[in-house]
């Protein structure tokens, strides 16, 4: 599964956030082996990241442990096939640190305290990053699990229509198409019609004349190209997808902030991880990682067929985080 199916399916109120997500590459847990910081390993200690089976994870994992090789430590990287399955092992310390999504793991710890609807009758995310970032903390802190400061980079659910449309008709924000008064159809999950972030929120938020949803799924070639040719007029995908320029596609600002914050921060297991230097290392990342970054590390895996160890080695070499 695509990240961009992951995103909207946890937006858009599955709560079997990430299930599915194809295991490739790395170690995976059923090799063994904890994690944890050993201080008889050499250098600093040896700390395990956990990546999930999709592009922007397995780069986010190679980010994540070279800037943690530069500050000493021996790292690995463990392919684990969804967050029902790597976020125990984060608990657990067979992994030490993985890459997150803010509002994604809010509402997953939210379901797994407070039971499976929590997340749609008690929803702990927002549109607000503060305000979700603090609920996350609150959760995860019980559990053993410490989440460390979100940067500016975002990965989270979003429309897109084709350029010569937005060009037509003047548009540039989700509140532009309500104003317009057009009538659109959405190409994505057929859930779309009943979820708050998608139809009836588009409506609702933004005076949206949705007359339809066209089940092609969520940010697929197929719901792309329906956009493209003019069947549909929006698409549902994500702010990180790599490939709407080659479908003449471009996203519409959500400038009413109708989705949550889905900002990337790295998570660490508290009692192995939680130093001090571990968390200043990562926060190199953090605070220089757009989410036009995160689109042209996508872009060069999936499209120029990039290893995701080498596009992050260019990418921390060109920031200077790392020696060339």
């Amino acid at each position: 599964m695509s990240r961009i199916s992951r995103t909207a399916g946890a937006v858009l109120g599955v709560i079997a956030l990430a299930g599915g997500l194809a295991a490739c590459g790395g170690e995976s847990l059923e090799n063994g082996g904890t994690g944890g910081v050993d201080k008889d390993g050499g250098g600093k200690g040896s700390l395990v990241v956990g990546s999930a089976g999709f592009t922007e994870s397995k780069v986010l994992a190679e980010l994540y442990a070279q800037l943690l090789s530069e500050a000493g430590y021996s790292t690995s990287i463990k392919t684990v096939e969804n967050r029902e399955l790597y976020e125990p092992a984060l608990e657990k310390g067979e992994i030490d640190v993985v890459p997150e999504y803010a509002a994604t793991l809010a509402e997953f710890l939210n379901a797994k305290a407070n039971g499976p609807k929590a997340p749609e009758k008690n929803p702990v995310a927002s549109s607000d990053v503060a305000a979700t970032f603090k609920a996350l903390e609150k959760l995860a802190e019980p559990r053993g699990l410490k989440p460390l400061p979100a940067g500016e980079a975002v990965d989270q659910n979003a429309f897109a229509v084709s350029k010569e449309y937005a060009g037509k008709n003047n548009l540039k924000t989700l509140s532009d198409l309500g104003k317009s008064k057009l009538k659109v159809k959405i190409a994505a999950g057929d859930e779309c019609e009943i979820r708050p972030f998608c139809a009836p929120g588009l409506k609702k938020e933004y005076g949206i004349d949705v007359i339809g949803v066209d089940p092609k799924g969520v940010g697929t070639p197929q719901a792309k190209q329906a956009v493209k040719d003019g069947a549909d007029q929006l698409v549902l995908t994500t702010t990180t997808d790599a490939t709407l320029e080659g479908f003449g596609l471009v996203l519409l600002e959500d400038d009413k902030k109708l989705q949550n914050a889905d900002n990337v921060l790295p998570v660490v297991n508290a009692k192995d991880a939680g130093a001090p230097e571990i968390a200043d290392a990562l926060g190199k990342l953090t605070k220089v990682l757009t989410t036009g970054d995160l689109v042209e590390l996508n872009r060069k895996i999936d499209t120029d067929r990039v290893k995701p160890a080498d596009a992050a080695k260019e990418y921390l070499e060109a920031k200077g985080l790392v020696k060339k």
